[in-house]
């Protein structure tokens, strides 16, 4: 007997554990050598993650086309593994050290601390490897990898040698995004843009004569940052601010430092903003870089590497200037107390000519949760255009396309305006660049220490002591080498030449930029072939109001409480069925907990099952069923396993879903095990034995069709039915995809669908008219064809049941006072004299459709005004739209219910 009740608790373990033991989802399965491979790249998260809404979303997407793909025969490969995720593994070992009370990083030196990581990896860094499991991620975990493993860290300093030889690879002073606390570079991604309440300061510059001499005029500048202006190089005006136009080419002097700037004419000074003339600091910040760039400007970096004022010993700050000894005295302040003097000597020398509030963004890091500095050091670079042309082309070739297609405009912008892509960062965790210095500074890049010892040899015609760069590679630069590292390259292994290029890969829209074109470009320059057919990028998961979650907001939904609460399967189900491509996700727990209800509808139908006899018959033919009822069941099930499948091809997950949702709880469930109680309790005979064999082999096809989204309770449902026949047939995860193409019976349609409809179009009308729910009504045929004669012979009893009929007729016309039924074309009326008062029931329908007209109104004026959509937070306007939506889906409703009354 099966349990009364399916607990996924009691379940999902056992289930997983029986995957695993047989090896159920292992790449390059000896059964499946003659089959197409069709392979896919986990985005590998950070070693130090747990399962967050993102990664639950992402994974069961991807899970989702593997097991389509695996039942429809094909060798899959989802080769998992985790990133190495050099600042937040190094954050978190430097933590525990410190919680130890013991010596620190510097403390420790690198050789080890870095094996105190790897220590660390070894205790904890599995914990989201077990987590996607639970989630029931069906990856090859035989063939796990980590970015910091031997064989990807050989890959890595293949390309990084490679890339240098060939002149792609540099190392030059730019600005980079520096984190003071971590004191290293940072990637865009790694910043936060925060609203901060600041000032906005304005400063008096005096313009000076060729001598040098005041003018008594000044130009002024405004600035957010007042300890920046010691290193301002230029001040800029537009070329065609009148205002400005006879100070352009003229100078002034640099008030606390002395030193003479020009002032330029560049089209970045906005006229309509500010003053309309900017302080320029190439070394502060990265549009005044550009401006520098363009003008000749020499760069002055006043900071240090923890944001200190930099000034004693600085040749560039130096050079030209005579600054105040009180200004001399800043060197070794922080920047925010440098901040404060420096606005106070600007005012105690008559140069702070006002200061406004002013909200703005300041860029944090995303982990140390400090501001980040434009700062100016040596890094190392890639000249990433010629790279990106050919990963431009390759999907203006059609090579790779992205799903949605809108999503290529997001590709190309980032990659036609592509700056060189800064690799290295100063931690002591990540992959070591392979760069050695000689002791005059000359570099020599090798793929060891012993090759970069024979260059220097050779350069120098004598042996020469090296230095290796303490710098690690960005993350992002081993996990560009994700789709062809995994499979052993530099090595030419079977592996590579059977799951390269893959088949696609699946992953969210901000990181389109950092990783998702930096795959291309490094797949396209190693293998000389797109690294994957298909790029799906999904949106976001938002709560259920559509805000954004964040732990500051304390909205966060963390998927493994759901899974605890309601099972895997629940929350799989909800994510695929609301991934609208190219709309976010609003989640709501009422709706997981609505899917874990589906998951029992089916477990309860599976039980009824059991309980009428019904077993799976291996002979079984779906093709010569005899009974109209079953055929209709049977060419249902095609058509939705057709639905399913042209679908997931199209990577519509959601239509994938609700369609397969529609076939079990609409069709099977309501309606076919509903029409086919009488004969499953009927007595002995062919038509029982029939429907018997037809339900259990729709249950087998429903475990196919939902398995990709619900393993844990298909596995199960199809481990039982097994069972329950005597069969031992394996894993589900591993039979076949229902192929029911040739089972459509559109005889069969006809006429249970006209049985369903007209039911469908009684309960409907009752309850839009408000007839009681006990009330036995009438139903009357307007001049039926012999085809609905035909069926109402058959069906009439089913029909009256289920429509709460007192009785069904015919007449030549509607009777007075009924509600007008259109099923396929046949007229049917039901008689509400006496049932319902009608004139009231029109006035009450009147009434609502000119309140619902109203709110539509009120919302769309709204929805139209600027004002508003640029002042409310995004889950308002949002909330304000689904509320129009619901308002015009009531207001069609009401509509066709007066269309009936009054038809």
């Amino acid at each position: 007997m099966m349990d009364k009740t399916f607990d996924p608790a009691a379940v999902e373990a056992r289930i997983a554990a029986e995957w695993e033991e047989a090896q159920a989802f292992r790449a390059g399965r000896p059964d499946r050598a003659d089959a197409a491979p069709f392979s896919i790249m986990i985005p590998p998260p950070n070693v130090t993650g747990s399962l967050h809404m993102g990664h639950a979303l992402n994974n069961t997407l991807q899970d989702v086309l593997v097991r389509f793909e695996r039942l429809r025969g094909k060798d899959v490969l989802w080769q998992p593994g985790t990133d190495h995720a050099g600042i937040a593994t190094q954050m978190v070992v430097e933590r525990r050290l410190a919680e130890r009370q013991e010596p620190d990083r510097r403390m420790l030196g690198r050789s080890e601390f870095v094996r105190r990581v790897w220590e660390w990896k070894a205790e904890s860094g599995g914990t989201i490897v077990n987590q996607l499991k639970r989630l029931g991620a069906s990856c090859d975990w035989s063939r796990e990898r980590f970015t910091m493993d031997e064989g990807l860290s050989k890959a890595v300093v293949k390309v990084f040698v490679d890339l240098h030889a060939q002149g792609l690879i540099y190392r030059d002073k730019r600005l980079v995004n520096w984190d003071p606390k971590f004191q290293t570079a940072i990637s865009d991604l790694e910043v936060q843009q925060v609203e901060v309440k600041g000032h906005l300061w304005h400063f008096a510059y005096p313009v000076v004569d060729e001598a040098g001499g005041e003018t008594g005029e000044t130009i002024t500048v405004a600035t957010t940052r007042p300890e920046t202006m010691l290193g301002d190089t230029a001040v800029a005006v537009h070329p065609e601010d009148e205002r400005y136009r006879a100070l352009v080419g003229k100078r002034v002097r640099l008030p606390l430092v002395g030193r003479l700037i020009p002032i330029v004419a560049d089209e970045y000074s906005d006229p309509e903003k500010g003053t309309g003339a900017v302080k320029i600091t190439p070394a502060h910040d990265f549009n005044d870089f550009e401006v520098g760039r363009r003008h000749g400007l020499p760069l002055v970096n006043v900071l240090d590497d923890e944001a200190r004022l930099c000034l004693e010993g600085n040749a560039a700050f130096l050079d030209g200037a005579a600054p105040d000894p009180a200004t001399l005295a800043l060197h070794g302040l922080d920047r925010f107390e440098a901040r404060k003097r420096v606005v106070a000597m600007m005012e105690e020398a008559g140069r702070l000519a006002t200061i406004e509030p002013n909200t703005h963004a300041v860029p944090h890091g995303d982990r140390s949760g400090v501001v980040i500095e434009p700062y100016l050091t040596d890094q190392w670079y890639v000249d990433v255009k010629p790279l990106a042309e050919r990963a431009m082309q390759a999907v203006r070739d059609g090579r790779t396309r992205f799903v949605p297609e809108t999503y290529e405009k997001t590709y190309f912008q980032w990659l036609e305006n592509i700056e060189p892509w800064c690799i290295s960062r100063q931690l002591w965790w990540g992959h070591q660049i392979p760069a050695w210095y000689d002791p005059d500074g000359r570099v020599f890049v090798a793929a060891t220490e012993e090759e970069a010892l024979e260059k220097a040899s050779a350069h120098h015609g004598r042996p020469v002591s090296l230095r290796r760069d303490e710098d690690v590679l960005d993350t992002w630069f081993s996990s560009g080498l994700w789709p062809f590292s995994t499979l052993g390259w530099p090595e030419q292994t079977p592996e590579l030449a059977r799951y390269y290029p893959t088949s696609a890969l699946v992953t969210g829209f901000d990181i389109i930029f950092f990783w998702v074109a930096r795959m291309m470009m490094l797949g396209l320059h190693a293998m000389d072939e797109v690294p994957f057919r298909t790029v799906y990028i999904h949106a976001l998961v938002r709560d259920e109001k559509g805000a954004k979650m964040s732990k500051s907001k304390g909205n966060v939904v963390d998927p493994l409480d759901l899974v605890d609460r309601y099972g895997a399967d629940a929350l799989r189900f909800t994510l695929a069925a609301m991934a609208a491509q190219g709309r976010d996700i609003k989640l709501s727990v009422q709706r997981v907990e609505g899917y874990r209800n589906f998951a029992t509808k089916l477990w309860n139908a599976a039980r009824f099952a059991e309980m009428n006899g019904c077993r799976i018959d291996p002979d079984f033919r779906p093709d010569a069923v005899r009974e109209t009822l079953n055929a209709w069941a049977i060419g249902e099930a095609a058509r939705a396993a057709g639905e399913v499948t042209a679908a997931l091809d199209a990577y519509r997950f959601n239509d994938a879903a609700n369609a397969a949702y529609r076939f079990v709880w609409n069709v099977f469930c309501d309606w076919y095990l509903e029409l086919a109680k009488p004969v499953l309790q009927g007595e002995e005979g062919p038509a029982r034995e029939e429907t018997r064999r037809t339900v259990s082999f729709l249950i087998d096809q429903i475990c196919a069709l939902l398995h990709p989204f619900m393993p844990f309770l298909t596995e199960e449902l199809w481990a039982t039915k097994g069972r329950e026949a005597g069969l031992s047939r394996g894993l589900l995860a591993l039979s076949r995809w229902p192929d029911l193409g040739a089972l459509r019976r559109p005889e069969a349609e006809a006429e249970i669908g006209w049985v369903v409809d007209l039911v469908s179009e009684i309960r409907s009308a009752r309850s839009e008219t408000n007839v009681p729910a006990g009330a036995q009504i009438p139903l009357v045929l307007v001049s039926p064809s012999e085809a609905v004669r035909a069926r109402l012979e058959r069906w009439g009893e089913t029909v009256r049941r289920l429509g709460r009929l007192s009785e069904i007729g015919e007449a030549q016309a509607s009777p007075a006072k009924s509600v007008q039924l259109l099923v396929r074309g046949e007229v049917a009326a039901l008689p509400l004299e006496g049932v319902v008062d009608l004139a009231a029931e029109v006035a009450r329908l009147r009434k609502e459709e000119g309140r619902l007209t109203g709110e539509i109104a009120k919302t769309d004026a709204k929805l139209a005004n600027a004002d508003f959509l640029a002042r409310a937070p995004e889950e308002v306007v949002e909330e304000q739209r689904e509320r129009r939506d619901a308002a015009a889906e009531r207001l069609a409703k009401v509509r066709e219910a007066l269309a009936r009354l009054e038809g």
